[in-house]
């Protein structure tokens, strides 16, 4: 069965050629101009995988995740024409799974639409294993975590950050290597998206996040979860 993308965006031309690129690819696709007709077809359609601008009128991109995400874990892939730090990083914070500036080429575009759905189809048929370190109970099968006994929410890319810094604890992991277990590529420039994910776990696992026990900055490398827990 072919996988159902939704893209939002409200320049007609963009959404036309970005149509035609995935139905070429053998994707269904289905469109809205803005975040509130998103919204109404995301709950119609239940996509894959969401395309979305995030300058739109009405509710814009940023506004629609905060609603989306409340009961949608859907991976979602950000199209922004600023490229100011402040806007991916607001974009990742909110849940993004990806972003990619305007104007890009509908081919990057498809090949990270690909890469994201791989992660997420590599993930759902991963076997049963429950990670237990510390105070963190990580369960692959269900794509859950527990922090001290309780269930604590994480994005796709969170879950993936984490899974692959647990699964080898101590292992100094630099930020490409991350982003190609993660999302299986890896593009220079795109390193900063790692710094903004685990920055977000950290927030959500750690005691006190400004001084982390579980994700440890490894100087001049990436990350490593710590092995003497």
């Amino acid at each position: 069965m072919s996988k159902t993308i939704l893209v939002v965006d409200d320049e007609a031309r963009l959404v036309s050629v970005v149509r035609g690129y995935l139905q070429d690819e053998g994707f269904k696709v289905v469109t809205a101009v803005n975040g509130r007709e998103a919204l109404f077809v995301s709950r119609e359609e239940h996509p894959d995988l969401i395309i979305l601008d995030l300058m739109m009128p009405e509710i814009n991109g940023w506004e629609f995740m905060r609603l989306h995400r409340a009961k949608n874990n859907t991976p979602i892939i950000m199209l922004t024409a600023r490229v100011e730090d402040v806007d991916m990083v607001a974009g990742l914070e909110m849940g993004a799974d990806d972003y990619i500036t305007k104007p890009f080429s509908p081919r990057e575009l498809v090949a990270r639409v690909r890469a994201v759905l791989r992660r997420t189809e590599k993930t759902a048929v991963s076997p049963t294993k429950t990670v237990r370190i510390g105070n963190l109970e990580l369960d692959d099968e269900s794509r859950t975590l527990k922090v001290n006994g309780r269930y604590v929410d994480l994005t796709k890319m969170e879950f993936d950050l984490l899974a692959t810094l647990m699964g080898s604890p101590g292992r100094a992991f630099n930020r490409l290597d991350l982003l190609e277990r993660t999302q299986g590529y890896a593009y220079d420039g795109y390193e900063r998206t790692v710094d903004v994910h685990i920055k977000n776990l950290r927030k959500k696992i750690e005691p006190d996040s400004s001084k982390p026990t579980y994700i440890l900055t490894s100087f001049g490398v990436g990350y490593r979860f710590n092995p003497d827990l």
